[in-house]
């Protein structure tokens, strides 16, 4: 039997609950003995001697979004066996305070991923754009996008005389980036008064030109929420950081068989293929004539939500990452 530690600043966040959650159930079925505990965010060295039975204890310990400073990945490194670093953010720069303004391009930041990457054994990364920065310095990297299950969410119940609604699902701290979209939404709510912007969070903007739908998230209500939507947008501006970003939103979009606009910013692209399964758009004009043209016909939105679920059950499977991420953590206890 191996034993495995999930560790993570906040057990709670949506990035721990989709990449390191998911595992538990699978790596416990596969004789794992599995403890997921929070890091904390401060006391460095401190903070990694107080767990060093912990982490003995471990065959391989995952650092979820944790980075160490050389100093302390080297301590790290000699209070436990095996060690991966998952990545499914750009980390490595501080993402922008306001639209517009770039991130912050920290020299401290990038030493200690680089030196986390560094002396881990494996860098498990969300998307190609982490992967390459983790090259630099890592041993061993492993893609392994976040991924979804397909099947705990429902096909759109939107109907085509129902009022256009175009969702948004994310955190507060995200919701800057639908100023992006909200020109192109002003001119579309001229021209088809019902339309109203879902958005599915726990704080919502104060728009007086275009009708937001508050619906606070719940896991136990998401699925329905997105279900009743005719389309999923996710707007991003074009940096460093939001090119890390992984594209989970859509993932969701499509699992909800939901066509999407999106920017074509890092993962993005890799998720929405334009003309495919939904548009890209980066200027305020291309927003309103994808969405326009989403909008106006239900057989191409249900052409465009067909073809995104097919793509996020073949790219995106939960069972695939689970399975390729047992894959790497049976290899690195056995070795």
């Amino acid at each position: 039997m191996s034993n495995a530690v999930l560790l993570g600043y906040g057990l709670n966040q949506p990035s721990f609950r989709h990449r390191m959650r998911s595992l538990a159930e699978p790596l416990q079925a596969d004789g794992w003995q599995v403890r997921m505990e929070q890091f904390p965010s401060g006391r460095y060295g401190i903070r990694t001697w107080e767990r060093r039975d912990l982490f003995r204890w471990a065959d391989v310990t995952v650092l979820h979004q944790i980075k160490l400073s050389s100093l302390e990945a080297r301590l790290f490194a000699s209070v436990s066996r095996h060690r991966v670093f998952d990545v499914d953010d750009a980390i490595y720069v501080r993402k922008p305070r306001r639209l517009g303004e770039l991130p912050d391009e920290s020299l401290w930041r990038k030493r200690k991923f680089a030196a986390t990457c560094r002396w881990a054994d494996a860098v498990a990364a969300g998307n190609e754009v982490l992967a390459g920065v983790a090259r630099a310095s890592a041993r061993q990297i492993s893609i392994l996008p976040t991924s979804i299950d397909a099947q705990s969410y429902r096909k759109t119940t939107a109907g085509p005389h129902d009022p256009p609604t175009v969702v948004w699902i994310g955190s507060p701290e995200n919701l800057i980036y639908l100023e992006m979209i909200r020109p192109a939404l002003a001119r579309l709510a001229i021209r088809h008064p019902s339309l109203k912007l879902r958005v599915i969070c726990s704080e919502f903007p104060d728009w007086s030109d275009v009708t937001v739908e508050p619906v606070r998230w719940s896991s136990a209500t998401e699925a329905e929420s997105l279900a009743g939507a005719h389309i999923g947008v996710m707007p991003l501006t074009d940096d460093a950081w939001s090119r890390g970003k992984c594209a989970f939103k859509l993932l969701q979009y499509m699992a909800a068989s939901l066509p999407c606009v999106a920017s074509p910013v890092g993962a993005n692209t890799e998720a929405v293929l334009d003309g495919v399964n939904g548009f890209h758009a980066t200027q305020a004009d291309e927003w309103e004539r994808s969405l326009e043209k989403l909008i106006v016909s239900p057989e191409l939105r249900a052409q465009f939500g067909a073809k995104g679920l097919a793509h996020v059950q073949d790219r995106y499977s939960l069972h695939a990452y689970r399975e390729n991420y047992l894959t790497l953590l049976n290899r690195l206890a056995a070795s």
